[in-house]
């Protein structure tokens, strides 16, 4: 009986890239994400599509029974979907903040929820959450992102503890810098929400850093990432942790071994 994965934020970049690479070791594949018409390269290819917003419950339940109803199970859930929301504190509505959370956490939570009564009464299953080096580093103006990711991380930690007894995985993948659109988006986003008043300065020299370094040959491929996901999804042993990408591991290591003082005065450096 072939496996069956659930990934969310199929529509492009990493999602799209796991899916495909998945599919291609014959799993069975369905990609959720807001725009179904995004992902019809995966349905062409025999994959399965669904509608998933992550903000809305009865979305997040409809996804998940339509592909227990075709199936029957879910082995793999890849909870990729997520955003970049940067700005001032003192600039965000809170109605944004919550919005992060929704989608970077609860939504996941949620999915994470429903995909468990049957991976625990099959004794196993995997759960993979992409997290981000900035679950455990942090950059200028981001406070509400990083907020979202550094709660993924323990969250996952707590979940890993409570379901290794059913034999289900949950593994975290922590990406670094990645050619993808994010960083273009946050960048102007950023300006949209703190381009004018007390942080206008700072945050102008933010956006400018940041799409310096996502239009920059330095990125790593979208596809070493979905390759990374693809075995945290289905290695026999997987690791807690799978650590990829552009100044993932030098700066989660600057942070560790030279405390936040240094980090701080590296991270300040490159936005002056």
């Amino acid at each position: 009986m072939k496996k069956v994965a659930l990934i969310t934020g199929a529509s492009s970049g990493m999602g799209k890239s796991t899916a495909n690479i998945l599919h291609s070791k014959g799993y069975t594949v369905y990609g959720a994400a807001r725009r179904t018409d995004e992902m019809n390269d995966l349905k062409a290819k025999g994959m399965g599509v669904v509608a998933l917003d992550l903000t809305n419950d009865a979305s997040i339940v409809e996804a998940v029974n339509t592909v227990l109803n075709n199936e029957g199970r879910i082995d793999i859930l890849v909870n990729n979907a997520g955003y970049g929301s940067y700005g001032a504190v003192e600039d965000v509505p809170l109605d944004e903040a919550r919005r992060q959370f929704e989608v970077n956490l609860f939504g996941m939570a949620r999915l994470t929820q429903l995909v468990l009564p049957g991976m625990r009464e099959q004794k196993s299953g995997r759960i993979v959450n992409i997290s981000s080096m900035g679950g455990k580093i942090y950059t200028p103006l981001g406070a509400w992102y990083h907020a979202t990711k550094h709660a993924v991380e323990g969250w996952s930690d707590c979940l890993r503890l409570e379901l290794k007894a059913f034999g289900i995985d949950v593994v975290i993948v922590e990406p670094g810098g990645i050619k993808t659109p994010w960083g273009q988006i946050a960048a102007e986003n950023l300006k949209i929400t703190s381009g004018r008043g007390a942080y206008a300065h700072f945050a102008d020299k933010v956006a400018e850093s940041t799409i310096k370094m996502y239009t920059g040959s330095q990125l790593t491929d979208v596809d070493i990432l979905g390759q990374t996901i693809a075995r945290a999804a289905t290695d026999k042993k997987p690791k807690t942790r799978y650590v990829k990408g552009y100044m993932a591991k030098p700066a989660m290591a600057i942070r560790k071994w030279f405390g936040d003082k240094v980090y701080d005065k590296i991270v300040m450096s490159q936005v002056k």
